[in-house]
C-alpha cells in the first residue's frame, strides 16, 4: 500500500507488510509519521489497559506521547479548557481528555489512541479540536462517518484487532544494514517493583509507576516520565543527558499545575480568541516563557478587559506541585536528577539501577525524602 508520503513530503513511502490483516485504514491517507504514531500509541494503551484494568488513552506527536491517561476524575481546568461544562464524560473520553491536558500545546495535531471502541461521545469531542488521526479497536455505528468529516475528509481513522499478537522479532534496515531484535514484549507488572527502603507504595502510586514505566516504554530514549493521578503530567524526551530529560519533565508537570491557579484559569482574554490560542497564552504565561514580544502581546489583550499582566506573574510563581512519581527509562546516572526531581514535587522514583555511583541516588533520595523504586528492567526506545 503506498503510503501519502514518507517522514517527509519529498520522500515516497509503502507498506510492503502486515497493513489489512490486523490494520485498517477506514478512512483517511497515513503518511509514514502516522504510522509510527499510531503503531507506537496502540501499543502503549494496550499495555496500560491490560496493567490498570482502566480505559487509557494517549496523544502522540512525532512519535512520542504529549500525553497519556486511565480513565478517572477531570477537574475544573480540563472542564473550562475543553469546554465540557458539568456533564459526567465516559470513561473513554475522560482518559482522552486527560490525556491530551497533559500539554495541550504540543498535543496540537496529535494521533489519538485509545484501548476501547470509539463512542459517540469521543466522537464528538474529537470533532472539537485539531488533531491528524486516531487507532482504536473498534468504532461505535456512525461514529466513523462523524470522524471523517474532519479535516475536510482528511483525518485518518484506523482500526486494529486487540487480538494481535507480533512476532517476536523485529527488523530495521537503516542506510543498507538490516538488525533484527527480540521484541521488547515482556510485561510490566506490579512484580518489577522493588522499594529500596522496604517501604511499599500505595496503590495509586503503584498504578502511577505502571502508568510510567508502559509510556516510557513507547517514548525516544532518554525519556523521563513524571505521573500523577493515574496521567501523565511531563514527559521530557529524547534528550542526550538524563537529567536534562528530569528538568524538561518537571517544567511541564509545573506548567501543568500552574495553568490551575485561578489568575491562569481567569485569563481575562478576548471572547472571541480561538481556544488554541488561548491554550497557548496560558501555557506560555504558566510556564515563564513569554519573549518581549509575546509579553507586550499579552499584556495589550489583558488590558482590554482591565487587567495588569504584571499582577499575575508573581502569583503563579508560588504554586507548587507535590505528590509526584518520576520514572526514568534507564538508571540515574548522578544525584543531580533527584535533586531536580526534588524541586518540582516528586515522592516517588523509579528507575532500572545500576548506576556506577548508584549508592549516591540511594543517599540523595533519603535526603529529600523520595521513596526509591527499582525495576532493574531499561527500556529504551528508538
Amino acid at each position: 500500500m503506498t503510503l501519502r508520503y514518507g517522514t517527509n513530503p519529498h520522500q515516497q513511502a509503502r507498506v510492503i507488510d502486515g497493513s489489512g490483516d490486523h490494520l485498517r485504514v477506514l478512512r483517511g491517507s497515513a503518511s509514514m509519521i502516522n504510522y509510527l504514531d499510531a503503531l507506537n500509541a496502540w501499543q502503549l494503551v494496550a499495555d496500560a489497559r491490560r496493567a490498570a484494568g482502566r480505559a487509557a488513552a494517549a496523544s502522540f506527536k512525532h512519535v512520542s506521547p504529549a500525553g497519556a491517561a486511565l480513565d478517572g476524575p477531570l477537574d475544573d481546568t480540563m472542564r473550562e479548557s475543553w469546554g465540557l461544562g458539568t456533564a459526567r464524560l465516559g470513561s473513554l473520553a475522560a482518559a482522552y481528555v486527560r490525556a491530551r491536558d497533559a500539554d495541550p500545546r504540543s498535543s496540537y495535531g496529535d494521533m489519538v489512541a485509545v484501548s476501547e471502541p470509539v463512542d459517540d461521545e469521543l466522537a464528538e469531542m474529537l470533532a472539537t479540536v485539531v488533531s491528524d488521526g486516531i487507532i482504536a479497536p473498534g468504532y461505535a455505528p456512525g461514529t466513523v462517518a462523524k470522524l471523517a468529516r474532519k479535516k475536510k475528509g482528511r483525518f485518518l481513522v484506523l482500526e486494529i484487532d486487540p487480538a494481535y499478537r507480533p512476532p517476536s522479532t523485529e527488523i530495521r534496515t537503516v542506510f543498507g544494514v538490516a538488525i533484527e531484535q527480540d521484541r521488547d514484549d515482556r510485561p510490566i507488572t506490579a512484580d518489577l517493583l522493588d522499594a529500596v527502603d522496604g517501604s511499599a507504595l500505595t496503590a495509586a502510586s503503584t498504578t502511577d509507576a505502571l502508568l510510567g514505566m508502559i509510556t516510557a516504554r513507547f517514548t525516544q530514549s532518554n525519556t523521563v516520565v513524571f505521573v500523577r493521578d493515574g496521567m501523565t503530567v511531563g514527559v521530557g524526551a529524547g534528550q542526550q543527558s538524563r537529567v536534562d530529560c528530569t528538568q524538561l519533565a518537571g517544567a511541564k508537570a509545573r506548567t501543568w499545575w500552574t495553568r490551575r491557579h485561578h489568575s491562569i484559569r481567569s485569563l481575562a482574554l478576548p471572547a472571541d480568541l480561538p481556544r488554541q490560542q488561548r491554550l497557548n497564552w496560558q501555557i506560555a504565561l504558566a510556564a515563564g516563557t513569554l519573549t518581549a514580544t509575546q509579553h507586550d502581546e499579552l499584556a495589550h489583550l489583558l488590558l482590554r478587559s482591565g487587567v495588569a499582566i504584571e499582577d499575575l506573574e508573581p502569583a503563579t510563581r508560588s504554586h507548587r506541585l507535590s505528590g509526584l512519581t518520576m520514572v526514568s527509562d534507564g538508571y540515574l546516572p548522578f544525584r543531580d536528577n533527584v535533586d531536580v526531581a526534588a524541586e518540582h514535587g516528586v515522592a516517588v522514583i523509579v528507575e532500572p539501577a545500576g548506576a556506577l555511583h548508584g549508592d549516591t541516588i540511594v543517599r540523595a533520595c533519603r535526603e529529600h525524602d523520595i521513596a526509591l523504586v527499582r525495576t532493574n528492567r531499561r527500556m529504551f526506545h528508538h
